[in-house]
């Protein structure tokens, strides 16, 4: 599958990432367009469900859940060598 070309700018000036489905998750690539930058399953635009960000050489930093577009329960920061740093509960309150 090819990765979808994307020319949307935000408006605070940053380029949409380019990005692919494959087998029912979303994959966003760093600005290198070579490196997954995140990946994870999108309902009715907006991501649901477990998500996992990466660092542009492939170890993991970031991973979390989300409810229809809003972070839930616990959410992992990693440091650079993939190793579990820093835990934060993201429970609505």
């Amino acid at each position: 599958m090819e990765k979808e070309k994307c020319d949307l700018i935000h408006p605070n000036g940053v380029k949409e990432k380019e990005m692919e489905v494959v087998e029912g998750l979303t994959i966003k690539y760093h600005a290198n367009g070579n490196t997954i930058w995140s990946k994870g399953k999108m309902v009715n635009d907006a991501p649901d469900g477990y998500w996992e960000w990466y660092r542009t050489d492939g170890t993991l930093k970031r991973s979390g859940y989300f409810d229809k577009g809003e972070p839930v329960g616990e959410w992992i920061t990693y440091d650079n060598k993939g190793n579990k740093y820093k835990t934060t509960n993201r429970d609505k309150k």
